[in-house]
């Protein structure tokens, strides 16, 4: 008698509790794979399931009995310097052009850009990007690009040891004086 209870408990469906007749429905309920009666197949998706074909395994006898382990290395935190763009980037870019006797159409078309950027470049309204500014440094040949300062933080005295860290672990924050 255990044995059918147990067998019942099996076939009870999740959402309304009621005996599962047959197979029952695999359905997605919220994110959750669960198989359900037919009534309340309609409260999620139905998943269809291809039947799996099981091939007879092959043995290789050209293979070795060992098989190399695969050893994993752990990075190392290396920073590498971030490329910023000058302050008077405005400045140097309008020298050089002038200096080449180019209007900003001319200079604009040399680099591929549009005539808009340009302008907005040389009054400061828009930064050009990292890869425009190479572009620019390389074909008139000045810089535009600089390496941001190194800083090192060493994290590991801040964040707790026990579990993952959390913004509370690395900020710093002010607390308000009270009156």
């Amino acid at each position: 008698m255990s044995n059918r209870n147990k067998h019942d408990l099996d076939k009870e469906c999740p959402i309304c509790g009621g005996i599962i007749w047959g197979r029952g429905q695999l359905t997605l309920v919220e994110g959750a794979k669960i198989v359900v009666c037919q009534s309340c197949a309609q409260h999620g998706k139905k998943i269809y399931s291809k039947p799996k074909i099981t091939y007879p395994k092959r043995i290789n006898s050209y293979k070795n009995s060992s098989t190399p382990k695969k050893t994993y290395k752990t990075q190392k935190k290396v920073y590498q310097p971030e490329l910023v763009i000058v302050d008077d980037y405005s400045e140097r870019i309008r020298k050089i052009r002038q200096k080449n006797n180019l209007t900003q159409e001319k200079f604009a078309q040399k680099i591929h850009e549009k005539e808009s950027l340009i302008k907005r470049i040389e009054t400061k309204k828009t930064k050009p990007s990292i890869d425009l500014a190479k572009k620019i440094e390389k074909e008139y040949n000045i810089k535009l690009l600089d390496e941001s300062d190194i800083i090192e933080v060493n994290t590991d005295k801040y964040m707790k040891k026990s579990t993952g860290s959390s913004l509370g672990d690395t900020a710093f924050i002010k607390k308000k004086k009270k009156d």
